[in-house]
């Protein structure tokens, strides 16, 4: 950063600083024998020793504030730092949208410190003003798709201030974008959960909608994942076309771990509804646990022995 204390050469020591003589610095007590002694530089030495200082008396003052910033900037991990400094900004009733800027300058350089992300929501609730998360999460999420930290924030900004609006939208670009995204198929989850439900509708719209995307990459766990997350519960077999799609795609020879174990249970489905023993039907899907464990997911060859013999066991009169 510009301002960084480390990096800025304008930096003056606070032990040279007149304003700062009445502090005594307060080292840290790394005990008699430390076993490996961290090499923090002296600025950063100094710094946090001013701010053990200031921590010990509660000095709640503009000093004190501008010492957070300087610790921050050497620290943005540090819980306590950014613990007082919410106390100062309460106290001192210091510009929330200044501290809103502060914030995004720090996630945009470090968008996995989950301290200053939590310090941004406590921002968000202060001020009631949701309105420039879904930008700066949208920021973070180009550099990153997948950051748990910013996923976690917007869900918390969409779900406590209604934000729904877009968003199936937002989700559905992502996986345009990228259809591994295992955290836009997440999103979408998300938000069709907490908006319409999976209606009958909304179930079969979903279900071809997903199954496009499997059939585009037979191998992306992601897609998979939610087509079965959606359709858990005995719904597999009930919804139409997707026994259909799945054959269709076993027949062109395609040789997916996902394909054989969700038709696999698609089958077991079915076979439970049935009153007569099928025993042509439990072959097939004894085959595609056999299939799983010596062509399709040899790693886990004694996991799919262990659920063909958990089939034969339900199954076989």
């Amino acid at each position: 950063m510009a301002d960084d204390p480390e990096e800025g050469e304008t930096f003056i020591p606070y032990s040279k600083r007149a304003e700062w003589s009445d502090v005594i610095p307060v080292p840290q007590d790394d005990g008699k024998n430390p076993i490996v002694s961290i090499a923090y530089s002296e600025k950063f030495r100094e710094v946090y020793d001013y701010f053990r200082a200031i921590l010990l008396k509660d000095e709640r003052s503009e000093r004190s504030f501008q010492l957070t910033t300087d610790a921050i900037l050497l620290n943005p991990s540090n819980y306590s730092i950014w613990h007082f400094r919410r106390i100062l900004i309460q106290e001192l009733k210091k510009d929330l949208n200044e501290e809103m800027k502060f914030t995004e300058e720090i996630i945009l350089e470090q968008p996995k410190n989950y301290q200053i992300w939590y310090h941004r929501q406590r921002l968000v609730v202060w001020s009631n003003n949701p309105h420039e998360e879904l930008r700066l999460t949208n920021e973070v999420l180009k550099q990153d798709g997948k950051n748990y930290h910013a996923w976690q924030h917007r869900q918390w900004v969409i779900r406590n201030y209604k934000l729904w609006q877009a968003e199936l939208d937002y989700a559905s670009q992502l996986i345009r974008v990228d259809f591994r995204n295992n955290s836009a198929w997440n999103q979408r989850y998300f938000v069709i959960s907490n908006t319409s439900g999976y209606t009958e509708e909304v179930l079969a719209e979903e279900v071809q909608y997903t199954l496009g995307y499997i059939k585009k990459a037979p191998n992306n766990e992601s897609s998979w994942n939610y087509l079965n997350g959606i359709l858990q519960g005995g719904h597999l077999s009930k919804q139409e076309g997707v026994k259909e799609t799945l054959l269709e795609m076993k027949s062109k020879s395609i040789m997916s771990p996902f394909l054989y174990s969700t038709l696999a249970e698609l089958l077991q489905e079915e076979l439970a509804k049935v009153q007569e023993a099928r025993p042509d039907l439990l072959e097939v899907i004894l085959q595609l646990y056999d299939d799983l464990a010596t062509k399709c997911d040899v790693i886990r060859k004694k996991y799919w022995e262990y659920k063909a013999k958990q089939a034969k066991s339900k199954f076989q009169v």
